[in-house]
C-alpha cells in the first residue's frame, strides 16, 4: 500500500490524487510535525485523531487507523515535499490556511514549541503557498483556542 502511494506521489502523469491519497498525506503530515520534536506525544497523537475525524467526518476507530497507516507512510517519506505536493494538489488555496492551522494545532497541544517544530511549519506552509504572516496568523488563532 505504501509503495503504491509513494508511486502515486511521484508519477510523471498530472492524475489528481484520490481522496483517499490526499487524506493519507494531510494524516502523514500531521504525524511528521508531531514527531519533528522528537517527542510524540499521547496528547499530538489525539489531537491528530481529533483532526482526522473532524475534518473528514470520520468515527474515532476509522480516524484512528488513518492515522495508523500515516504513522508507518511517514516513517518510509523520505522527504515532506511529496505530502505537500499532494495537498496542494487536492486542497484549494483558501482551504491552505485550514491545513497550516491544523499542523498548529498538533505543533502547540502538548504546551511547547521547539526550534525543529517552527521550520518545519516554515518550509511546510512555503512549500504550500501560504506566507509566514497568513501562518503567523493561523497560529495565533490555534493559541486562543488551546
Amino acid at each position: 500500500m505504501i509503495a503504491d502511494f509513494f508511486k502515486r506521489l511521484t508519477a510523471a502523469d498530472d492524475q489528481p490524487l484520490t481522496e483517499t491519497d490526499a487524506r493519507l498525506a494531510l494524516a502523514a503530515l500531521l504525524v511528521r510535525a508531531a514527531r519533528t520534536d522528537g517527542d510524540y506525544a499521547p496528547s499530538e497523537i489525539e489531537r491528530i485523531d481529533r483532526i482526522l475525524s473532524t475534518r473528514y467526518g470520520l468515527v474515532p476507530d476509522a480516524a484512528t487507523a488513518l492515522r495508523k497507516d500515516a504513522e508507518e507512510t511517514e516513517a518510509n517519506a523520505p522527504d515532506t515535499v511529496r505530502f505537500t505536493r499532494a495537498i496542494k494538489d487536492a486542497v484549494p488555496y483558501d482551504q491552505r490556511i485550514g491545513v497550516i492551522e491544523a499542523l498548529w494545532q498538533v505543533v502547540l497541544v502538548d504546551g511547547e514549541r521547539a526550534d525543529p517544530e517552527n521550520a518545519m511549519l516554515r518550509m511546510t506552509a512555503s512549500l504550500l503557498g501560504v506566507t509566514d504572516v497568513e501562518s503567523a496568523k493561523a497560529r495565533q488563532r490555534v493559541s486562543k483556542t488551546l
